[in-house]
């Protein structure tokens, strides 16, 4: 802080002074914004180990009363399950062949989605954006703060990918792709194939191919499935949060809708356990 202030003082150009102090206010102000979710999210966990909030108090030197305020102020702990700032999200688009401008274009169910994500983002106040990844879906992966949508069919690099994952993949025969356990060789094949209103997603956080981090992958075998994933996400952050911080894992949700709007939720369930990559 000390050499980033040294640095800026000494800029001769007002109008390049002005530029950089505003961009290290930004910066700054974002990293008090991280820590401060960091000490809540500590406070947290100290209480779960058994300690009282005057013991908490008596540690750090402030009343319990500021004990109090700080378990509740400032940004929630759920917030770093998407990441440390403005969130991507990107979609796989599908071909429409039918038109004679043919496009990709994302399913109302892929969309549906990111705007459930977007939503969850801005209430733990955080931004998102969605991007379009058009055919032959070459989606890039190594960037923070990364959430994708849809399954290898439209995304195929995603299959080697989730190959990363010992528990769960997606596995394409003759019928077309399913979800495959591997821990229990249990096959989820969709229940929309069949003809009925349903469909099973796959949701995890995988590794960047860099090795420098991990993204959110969410993926349905047809578009329901994505959707109920995100769904699943949204309603369970806190707790998939509490119990998983920013770790690798793995699970399979079963998403049921009404016949003929898919985006009209009867049920979501979790059919896996919560599979965890890193022990």
């Amino acid at each position: 802080m000390t050499d980033d202030l040294e640095r800026v003082t000494a800029i001769r150009d007002p109008r390049e002074r002005a530029l950089t102090v505003g961009k290290l206010i930004d910066e700054y102000q974002n990293l008090i914004n991280e820590l401060s979710r960091v000490r809540r999210d500590t406070l947290d966990e100290l209480l779960a180990t058994g300690i009282s909030q005057k013991q908490i108090a008596d540690l750090l030197g402030m009343s319990k009363g500021r004990v109090s305020q700080l378990l509740t102020a400032g940004l929630k702990p759920e917030r770093a399950f998407y990441g440390t700032g403005p969130v991507t999200v990107a979609i796989g688009a599908k071909r429409e062949e039918n038109r004679a401008d043919p496009s990709d274009i994302l399913s109302v169910e892929s969309f549906g989605a990111f705007e459930l994500l977007s939503e969850s983002a801005r209430k733990v106040g955080l931004s998102a954006t969605h991007e379009v990844v058009p055919r032959p879906g070459n989606v890039h992966l190594n960037r923070p703060n990364l959430v994708v949508l849809t399954n290898p069919r439209l995304l195929p690099f995603l299959a080697q990918v989730m190959e990363a994952d010992p528990h769960i993949r997606y596995v394409e025969d003759g019928d077309g792709w399913f979800l495959f356990d591997n821990s229990t060789s249990t096959e989820y094949r969709s229940p929309r194939d069949r003809g009925d209103s349903a469909d099973y997603g796959y949701v995890g956080r995988l590794p960047r191919p860099d090795g420098k981090g991990t993204f959110l992958y969410l993926a349905g075998t047809h578009a329901p499935g994505t959707y109920g994933a995100a769904r699943y996400l949204v309603d369970n952050l806190a707790t998939l949060y509490k119990e998983l911080k920013a770790r690798r894992f793995s699970f399979v949700v079963r998403y049921s809708y009404e016949e003929g709007n898919r985006l009209r939720m009867r049920s979501v369930e979790r059919v896996t356990p919560i599979y965890r990559h890193e022990g």
